[in-house]
């Protein structure tokens, strides 16, 4: 009896040590993954915006630049911002460090910010461009990309980039949203009396 009882000791510590390596490692897997995804806005931010800084054309008809135009302008500065912020975030998620509720939260938040931000910037360059490749005959605005191809060409590159950076963030929101809300239990919807429920905290 008493070896038989030994024997299932082992196997459960033997059992609790592959599940803590699998654990591990499935760990290091995503941060490396993580990590990934952390720098890839860097690279894609900083082709938009450098595609975008070089972006005029000068015509017969004029000269014509990203600076001449809000949404281009707001376009280079917050793919400058989400740089910056891929950089540190990267850093972040590369170094191995203790999981805390405050940092689980603090990434999840901007995450969400600059997935958003990114998202906007993107959006409303793409209405200036529609714009400007389509013209609105109801407010009398023409079709500027057959005159200034070049800049319109340049533009659709820039923002284009910038929508992959937007993909990247919305998989690195997806990540940080399931880090931050798996570290909570589960709820218990009720207790022996109905009326009153339980509030549920961090494990």
């Amino acid at each position: 009896m008493a070896d038989e009882l030994g024997s299932m000791t082992q196997k459960r510590s033997t059992s609790e040590k592959e599940q803590g390596q699998d654990m591990i490692h499935s760990s290091s897997s995503v941060r490396t993954i993580e990590t990934l995804l952390r720098v890839t806005p860097m690279g894609l931010c900083t082709a938009a915006l450098v595609v975008m800084l070089k972006n005029s054309q000068t015509n017969d008809y004029g000269d014509l630049s990203y600076s001449d135009l809000g949404a281009f302008k707001y376009l280079v500065y917050a793919n400058a911002i989400c740089f910056a912020y891929s950089l540190l975030s990267a850093f972040d998620t590369a170094v191995p460090r203790p999981l805390t509720l405050s940092r689980s939260w603090t990434m999840f938040f901007f995450d969400q910010v600059f997935t958003y931000l990114t998202l906007a910037a993107g959006t409303v360059s793409s209405e200036i461009l529609y714009l400007a490749y389509n013209g609105d005959e109801n407010v009398t605005w023409s079709k500027q990309c057959t005159v200034f191809d070049k800049f319109c060409s340049k533009a659709t590159t820039s923002v284009g980039i910038t929508f992959g950076a937007v993909a990247c963030y919305v998989l690195l929101s997806l990540i940080s949203s399931y880090r931050l809300f798996s570290s909570y239990a589960a709820p218990i919807p009720f207790l022996a009396n109905k009326s009153t429920e339980i509030a549920v905290f961090p494990r």
